[in-house]
């Protein structure tokens, strides 16, 4: 009986477990390079396992070898996750000592915890649909904005941070999260969008209505701008900003901003750099119809944002963070509730943009498509 491309791929990525075991008990793990050497190895080897087991039907798309391999990797940080937090024990203490030793930290389990849950998830559901030649375009797009930015603020927050100085070889195995995720995104791009068919006369009646006349997004470009003045405020909080406020708002609602991993203040920035741009073209992007370029970058800033603030709002609040850089307990409340609009926002953007593009298609080529229709 032959196996499903998923299934196989599921159970691939469970051999972590009883792999992460065995090497937990080798006496060479204790070694920093020798850890760098099993990891080089177990992915090759695993590599060469996902070519093997697809010879008989061989995906269209060679992402789908790309995506097993770190559905597997995603099995491993949820271990390494539970591990830290009590949950587990026995599987990677060596590679916590003597391999990333900054994933102990609360940012570091966070990243994780989402690595092994939303991650996971999404490389199956990938799976499942490249091995049914169905497309995968939106889901794409939302992965790699979150893989990209978390490993962004992840390495360098490594570099910058208290754990600058202690980096260990294995540091290298996280390099290829960094740059194939730029490839895969690549690829997927160039995928077709899967849109329900509309006509060029129902396009030119929706980008005909002004902003109040569609009420969804004229509550999301409240948003936009609260969120472009938050991400102002606390980039410049981030910068150490002299301001009274600032000084304020950095002792009563986010210390964690001061804790000196300084991922915080890396993602903080990030956010200043990156995201405030990002949230000014999607002011302009909701006034100005026909910008199709929304249907894509709205997917991958909430995919950005969504990991972004799972892992800020994990840290901040996780038992492990020390208490001085810990939220509060008298503005627990006012800290969860901007946050997660902060993070709830983009997801609602980029729906809307999903469900409902009319907006953005460019009329121009929707009349070009009619016509070729009525040729045909």
């Amino acid at each position: 009986m032959k196996i499903p491309q998923p299934v196989w791929v599921f159970m691939l990525s469970l051999s972590a477990i009883p792999i992460t075991y065995t090497v937990n008990n080798i006496p060479a793990s204790e070694d920093p390079f020798a850890i760098l050497g099993i990891g080089v190895a177990v992915l090759v080897v695993l590599f060469f396992l996902v070519c093997f087991a697809a010879r008989s039907n061989p995906p269209q798309d060679p992402l789908f070898y790309m995506f097993t391999v770190f559905s597997f990797t995603c099995v491993i940080d949820l271990i390494i996750s539970l591990e830290q937090d009590g949950f587990i024990s026995g599987f990677m203490d060596f590679y916590i000592k003597e391999g990333e030793p900054y994933l102990r930290t609360p940012y570091g389990r966070m990243i994780c915890y989402w690595d092994g849950t939303v991650h996971y998830a999404l490389y199956l559901m990938m799976v499942t649909r490249i091995s049914k030649r169905q497309g995968y375009r939106s889901a794409g797009l939302y992965w790699l904005g979150s893989i990209l930015l978390s490993m962004f603020v992840f390495l360098a927050g490594n570099i910058v941070g208290k754990y600058g100085s202690d980096i260990r070889p294995a540091f290298l195995l996280n390099i290829p999260f960094l740059f194939l995720p730029v490839w895969a995104g690549m690829k997927v791009s160039e995928k077709p969008r899967t849109l329900t068919p509309r006509t060029a006369a129902e396009v030119a009646v929706e980008q005909q209505k002004l902003p109040h006349q569609r009420p969804l997004d004229l509550l999301l470009l409240i948003f936009l701008l609260s969120a472009i003045a938050y991400t102002l405020f606390r980039g410049f909080v981030a910068l150490d900003c002299p301001l009274e406020s600032c000084f304020n708002y950095i002792y009563q609602y986010e210390p964690y901003l001061k804790d000196p991993v300084a991922y915080p203040k890396v993602q903080m920035l990030v956010y200043l750099f990156y995201a405030l741009p990002l949230l000014c073209l999607f002011v302009y992007g909701l006034l100005k119809p026909g910008c199709s370029w929304m249907l894509d970058w709205t997917l991958v800033f909430a995919g950005a944002v969504a990991q972004s603030q799972f892992t800020h709002i994990g840290g901040s609040l996780h038992p492990w963070t020390p208490y001085t850089y810990r939220v509060p307990e008298e503005t627990m409340w006012p800290f969860l509730l901007m946050n997660l609009l902060y993070a709830v926002g983009p997801q609602i953007l980029a729906l809307r943009c999903l469900m409902h593009p009319e907006f953005f298609l460019s009329p121009a080529a929707l009349r070009e498509a009619d016509q070729d229709k009525k040729h045909k």
